[in-house]
């Protein structure tokens, strides 16, 4: 059995402006060999194949290439521990015919650095923050991972088809807008809560829940035997139990991919205790068009866990506003149409009974 002792990339924003001044130097010092190459690119038409390891980094490449790439991610489905996949034939074969590899890197998804043809442009998320084999692996979840994937698939595809760097320009654009509302809303959330903190089953959304300033209460010997891949003592498990219990914990964060006796113990320790519970994939669920939208929904997720009478004021003082704006027209000529809905759709369990078949596979939390 792989062990998979993680530990998180310290200051990813730093080491995505790291690696962009590198680029910027070997970009600087391009040989002839590097001008032919550009050549034989721009010949290049039709859509651009891309093909993404893990379908949070495909959704990304959907959102920046727009019509201009074919996006195919070989790893999609949430019921599949991504840590023990072993691709097909058939995937490797795209791998190696793919024109630009999106990958997740740090040792996540070495079966797809390894397959791709040698002529293919590949984009790593570890490449770009700087993370290596033995960090937490699940870099979608930082917001800096994200910033620098968006930045470098953007560069990738002008760098294949430069006649539509406008087109990709633009897109990044975009998606920075969005991103960047994210933002604001984890901000907005932290500037309004204080003391937050949270346990996990396993550290899937480490970035997550850091981006969103909330503490890892999570005892240290439930982590440490659980990221070195092995069982969890009896004692660490009652350590993590009784902290629930005492409300040392804020918030039980549980991967749905990685489920266990001893996760099931704990869920069922949060519903009898009264500690919300969000579930969280590794991979991005159907439900989803882009990695924005669904981190957004594990957001509001864990907003209303923690409070759940947040953003009701400001849903409340839309409806009134509307209500007002129809109670005052009197005019037939006039129209008022649509109303505020601030309802919020919490991801937890409430009780054991509701935690799912006991899985024989081994939680991965990196910390």
């Amino acid at each position: 059995m792989q062990l998979r002792s993680w530990t998180p990339v310290r200051s990813l924003a730093a080491a995505v402006a790291a690696v962009g001044l590198l680029l910027v130097s070997a970009c600087g010092s391009a040989s002839d060999d590097d001008g032919r190459a550009q050549a034989q690119e721009e010949t290049r038409t039709g859509a651009i194949e891309v093909v993404s390891s893990v379908n949070q980094w495909g959704s990304l490449a959907k959102e920046i290439g727009g019509d201009a790439v074919d996006v195919t991610s070989i790893l999609s489905s949430t019921g599949v521990d991504a840590h023990d996949f072993e691709p097909k034939t058939s995937d490797l074969a795209k791998l190696s015919r793919a024109e630009i590899v999106v990958a997740n890197g740090a040792g996540y998804d070495t079966w797809a650095t390894k397959s791709r043809g040698p002529d293919a442009t590949l984009v790593s998320a570890a490449q770009i923050v700087g993370a290596m084999d033995g960090d937490n692996p699940h870099l979608w979840f930082s917001k800096d991972a994200r910033a620098g994937m968006a930045k470098e698939m953007a560069d990738a595809f002008s760098k294949a088809r430069p006649k539509q760097r406008k087109r990709f320009a633009a897109n990044l654009k975009a998606w920075q807008q969005r991103e960047h509302e994210l933002d604001e809303r984890m901000a907005s959330f932290a500037d309004t809560h204080d003391d937050l903190t949270y346990g996990a089953t396993e550290s899937v959304a480490y970035y997550l829940m850091s981006d969103m300033s909330f503490s890892d209460a999570t005892p240290k010997g439930y982590a440490q035997a659980v990221a070195n891949g092995g069982e969890v003592a009896p004692a660490d498990l009652q350590t993590f139990q009784k902290a629930i219990e005492k409300g040392d914990v804020g918030i039980l964060i549980n991967n749905t991919q990685e489920a266990s006796d001893a996760t099931n113990m704990l869920v069922g320790t949060a519903g009898r205790s009264d500690v919300p519970v969000v579930d969280i994939s590794e991979q991005m669920p159907d439900d989803y068009d882009t990695l924005v939208d669904w981190i957004g929904a594990l957001s509001d997720s864990i907003f209303t866990a923690v409070d759940p009478d947040y953003g009701k004021d400001s849903a409340d003082d839309a409806g009134t506003d509307t209500g007002d704006e129809k109670a005052n027209t009197t005019d037939p000529s006039s129209e008022s149409s649509g109303n505020a809905d601030g309802s919020q759709t919490q991801t937890g369990t409430d009780d054991a009974g509701d935690t799912g078949d006991t899985g024989d596979t081994q939680p991965d939390p990196g910390r």
